[in-house]
Formats: C-alpha cells, sequence, structure tokens
C-alpha cells in the first residue's frame, strides 16, 4: 500500500451515511465532469476534481477506479500527483470564476458585505490556481511518447 493510499484510509469518513453522501457527490461530479467534455462552458477538471476529494473520503475503489480510469485519470492524475494541472485547465478554471462570480454577485446579491465576499472568494480561487504548477499541452505531449 502506497503512503498516499495509507494516509487516505486514515481519512475516510467512519459514518455510513455520510459516506453514502460523498459517493453520490463523488459520482455527481462525474457526472459534470464528463458533460464539461462536450459542452464548452462546463468545466471537466474542477468535477473530476471534487469527485477524487469525494472519492478519497469515502471509497478506496471508486477512488483507484477514478485514478486508473483511461480517459478521465489523466485530467487529475498531475494534479494529484503534486506535478499540477493542464494550464488550458487552469486557464479555463480562472476564466469561469471570473465570469460567473462576478455576474452572480452584481446581478442577483443585494447585500453590499455579501458581494465583496464573493468577489475576495474569487480573488482567492483565483490566487491559489494561480500558485499551483501548472503543465503544459507541450509537457503531456512529450511525457507520453517518451
Amino acid at each position: 500500500m502506497t503512503k498516499n493510499m495509507a494516509r487516505s484510509a486514515d481519512n475516510r469518513v467512519k459514518s455510513n451515511f455520510l459516506r453514502w453522501i460523498l459517493i453520490c457527490c463523488g459520482w455527481l461530479s462525474i457526472a459534470g465532469g464528463v458533460i464539461g467534455i462536450f459542452l464548452p462552458l462546463v468545466p471537466t477538471v474542477p468535477f473530476l476534481l471534487l469527485a477524487a476529494a469525494c472519492f478519497t473520503r469515502s471509497s478506496e475503489r471508486f477512488h483507484t477506479w477514478l485514478v486508473e480510469h483511461n480517459y478521465l485519470g489523466p485530467l487529475v492524475g498531475d494534479y494529484l500527483n503534486g506535478s499540477g494541472i493542464p494550464l488550458r485547465a487552469r486557464r479555463m478554471a480562472i476564466g469561469m470564476v471570473w465570469v460567473s462570480f462576478p455576474a452572480t454577485t452584481f446581478l442577483f446579491v443585494q447585500v453590499f458585505w455579501l458581494k465583496i465576499t464573493l468577489m475576495s472568494i474569487a480573488a482567492g480561487i483565483t490566487l491559489y490556481l494561480l500558485s499551483l504548477p501548472a503543465t503544459s499541452q507541450m509537457d503531456e505531449d512529450s511525457s507520453k511518447s517518451g
């Protein structure tokens, strides 16, 4: 058993009810990620990362399935291994944050402090995404051929 698998076994939730909620959220996230493959405005990688996080806490079998999946696994593998996220995914995520948060904030929110809070969250997400290492498409292609 690898170090990460041993750590994830320690992080599993003890409550069966919470475990099933996490499993359901994980599968809903995978569905969102798969939809995102085909619809350009729906993000794929964030949904798959959410699914991986849910499965890490609830089901080793589903987590292993996701990480080793032929199509979905490579989308989250670099992030889970600490190598970063694809540059295109980072750009898309930041773009979606700065389209959705301001639209929600200025069209639907009336309370000033809530507007400040939402925009602060958007800035925090952006800073986090910018702090992650990014893999370029060229790096991914060369690693596949080598």
